[in-house]
């Protein structure tokens, strides 16, 4: 939040002069909680542990003991238990059924005020118009949304009048690197299967 705000007051031709008490919130040692401890969830704790951040993770099945010690992350089999104690949530779920508005009024307000909701999953594993009043009514204190639900949101939506959330337009994977690497991973599943062999990367149905 304040990155985006401090830019657009660093290049205002309005601004005359910075506010000193214009403070952010710290990440070194703060708490994220980790919701979808799958392969990008794993990869965010291993960054997170850089900053010494207390991992929280809930998940359909906990991770061994090994791979937990590895980053420092604690297992809650309750969701809730990570809402009530997280200062950064973030979403790393794939979008089924059961996680189809996994976030939503009672979820949003279990978490602390002080606390930023970090999407990078979907945007319909969380109810936006639950988000846009705990936004409003200041029940967390921010938010972060690589993606919502639809993409884009209409020009009117009132996530985009709120100044306490940044939204991307789902640019989680847009680098040059990993466009070519996800291009590649295609091309290598076409020439197994045209080949006969396993598939790399083969989705199994649940």
């Amino acid at each position: 939040m304040y990155l985006h705000s401090g830019c657009q007051i660093a290049v205002s031709p309005d601004t005359k002069c910075f506010a000193v008490d214009w403070l952010g919130v710290e990440v070194t040692r703060a708490t994220l909680g980790i919701i979808g401890m799958g392969s990008i969830g794993y990869k965010v704790a291993q960054r997170a542990r850089a900053f010494n951040m207390k991992i929280l993770y809930h998940n359909r099945n906990q991770r061994r003991k090994e791979e937990e010690e590895a980053v420092g992350a604690h297992y809650c089999e309750k969701m809730e238990d990570l809402l009530q104690q997280s200062d950064f949530v973030m979403l790393v779920v794939s979008l089924t059924p059961e996680t189809h508005k996994l976030i939503g009024k009672k979820e949003l307000g279990l978490m602390k005020p002080t606390a930023t909701l970090i999407n990078i999953s979907r945007g319909a594993v969380i109810d936006q118009d639950a988000l846009v009043e705990a936004l409003q009514k200041k029940i967390i204190r921010a938010a972060a949304v690589d993606v919502t639900h639809p993409e884009p949101l209409p020009r009117d939506h009132p996530l985009l009048k709120l100044n306490n959330i940044i939204i991307t337009p789902h640019i989680g994977t847009a680098t040059v690197q990993a466009i070519r690497m996800m291009a590649e991973e295609a091309i290598a599943n076409i020439l197994a299967v045209l080949s006969g062999q396993p598939i790399p990367s083969e989705v199994f149905p649940k």
